[in-house]
């Protein structure tokens, strides 16, 4: 299991706020003095210090790339609103800036927010037209965040209608996204808008949600980096809930020293998300810190062996090349690679599927949101018409189902499911001393849209949904030249920073990254 090859290495330079800032009038930005395309957060702030960049320049270039090739172009599809008070923001970000340097982590970080998070301003549809007009008077929690760090939202974008399709990301309220690196392929959902538009550097990074797959798959898709972070260290509090009993925001970003960024800042406990008290006595980790470029060397891989072996679709051969070849510049970057074969089966407890449920948790959301929405349960937005139809039977089995609350039986015999799920996959790694289990994020090239078919289409390993466990999916290169491919590290419950170094020295080993084809840099 070799493949000769070149190990790169490298790592860029974190600015942090404790660097002098002059006192300076806003610098004058050329597009010779910075390029926006593949820039990272690092880069952006260096700029300003430097005084080559100012936000105002910065938002500017990205609203030209969104002007040019969101709805023309290639018309990509990926975006539903673009904050119309961005430029306001950026030369208020300016002049702060002028007096006292970077405001925070995120200064001027212009993100890119799935449809699904309520925006003080902006309207939060989660996709559909039963929610068009909905504008939240507040934010969500990691969007807060993200702004008290000093970051803009630019933009909200497109996601597979209510998060149900983890397939493609298509949706009442704009249609279909495309995927930049092939205009006929989806770029898998429910965050494909936010994957699309951050592949084709409309932003500097995105939020997204992942109940199944919803970050990570778009992310393997665009040639990103996604994570799913340890349920309970991010708060939903604030997003449009598909499921919360597998709800998780996160990052989804060009790099892994930026998915830490973001981390860093959205991490935390929060009273209004409940899930989140399981992190209460656990110090929130120096994400940074474990960004090594040996990161790999020493390491323990256990290669998930049904990735390769289960049913019901194969592997694509071209998949399996690169996942071959990914665990080769592992080993050549010092890791140690074992295959696990031998997790413990877990049988579905009975009943435990009626626990909570989109029609439990979607009621309950939007029975708290008053006069801001014109439907206020799932059988209003049926009864309303106003949804893709092909979601229909989705929202007619949500709700006929007989779903139950916190407390129920139902709820008791899912937790003792995930639970016996999370003690299984924690015994197989320790038995074979493994640090993270890895395996390719998704198990087929991006599909044609026109042609999906869902028994085809490939799938996710669902360890981390069920058990609730982090995972990191990483560009591990392009199939048939153009598609690209994610390879995933999964680890034990807040095994982030362990993630995090893995990922980032097998990026800086191999470099798999590029920007789309569809859209260049701007003349």
């Amino acid at each position: 299991m070799r493949f000769s090859g070149v190990l790169l290495t490298g790592a860029l330079a974190l600015v942090t706020l404790h660097t002098t800032i002059p006192l300076h009038a806003a610098p004058r930005h050329t597009r010779d003095e910075f390029e926006i395309e593949e820039t990272t957060i690092a880069r952006v702030h260096a700029a300003m210090i430097a005084g080559t960049l100012t936000c105002r320049a910065l938002v500017d270039d990205y609203l030209a790339r969104i002007a040019a090739y969101d709805r023309k172009g290639p018309a990509l599809d990926a975006l539903v609103v673009v904050n119309p008070h961005a430029r306001d923001e950026a030369d208020a970000l300016d002049r702060r800036f002028a007096v006292n340097g970077l405001t925070g982590p995120l200064h001027c970080v212009p993100v890119i927010v799935k449809d699904n998070f309520e925006t003080v301003g902006l309207q939060s549809a989660a996709g559909s037209v039963a929610l068009r007009g909905f504008v939240s008077n507040k934010d969500a929690t990691v969007v807060r965040r993200m702004k008290d760090a000093g970051a803009i939202v630019l933009a909200k974008s497109n996601m597979a209608e209510f998060g149900i399709n983890s397939l493609t990301t298509v949706s009442s309220i704009l249609g279909t996204t495309k995927n930049p690196y092939a205009l006929d392929r989806v770029p898998a959902g429910s965050s494909g808008g936010t994957a699309a538009a951050i592949a084709a550097n409309f932003g500097l990074v995105g939020l997204g949600t992942d109940t199944g797959s919803s970050i990570r798959g778009p992310a393997a898709h665009t040639a990103l980096v996604g994570l799913r972070p340890t349920m309970g260290l991010t708060s939903r509090a604030g997003t449009i809930p598909l499921n919360y009993l597998s709800d998780v925001t996160g990052p989804i970003t060009r790099t892994v020293e930026d998915a830490a960024s973001v981390l860093q800042v959205i991490a935390g406990e929060d009273p209004d998300d409940p899930a989140t008290a399981a992190g209460h006595a656990r110090t929130l980790s120096d994400y940074h810190a474990s960004l090594a470029g040996d990161g790999l060397r020493g390491a323990r891989i256990g290669v998930l062996a049904q990735a390769f072996d289960g049913d019901p679709v194969k592997m694509d051969d071209e998949i399996a090349r690169l996942f071959t070849r990914a665990l080769d510049d592992m080993q050549e970057s010092g890791a140690e690679v074992v295959r696990v074969d031998d997790i413990a089966q877990v049988s579905d407890v009975r009943g435990a599927n009626q626990c909570r449920g989109l029609a439990y948790d979607l009621d309950e959301y939007l029975a708290k949101q008053g006069d801001r929405v014109r439907v206020h349960s799932l059988q209003e937005i049926l009864d309303s018409g106003e949804y893709l139809p092909s979601i229909q039977l989705n929202l007619l089995d949500a709700v006929n189902a007989d779903e139950q609350g916190p407390g129920s039986k139902a709820c008791r015999a899912n937790a003792e499911y995930r639970s016996a799920v999370a003690q299984s996959l924690t015994a197989a790694m320790d038995s074979h001393g493994v640090d993270v289990l890895v395996y390719p994020t998704w198990s087929q090239p991006p599909e044609a849209v026109k042609s999906i078919n869902p028994s085809k289409s490939g799938e996710p390993i669902m360890f981390a949904t069920v058990t609730g466990f982090p995972a990191i999916t990483v560009p591990m290169g392009f199939t048939h030249g153009v598609l690209p491919a994610g390879v995933s590290f999964l680890g034990r419950a807040w095994s982030e920073p362990t993630l995090l170094r893995l990922a980032y020295s097998y990026e800086q080993a191999t470099e798999h990254r590029r920007p789309p084809g569809t859209t260049p840099p701007l003349p």
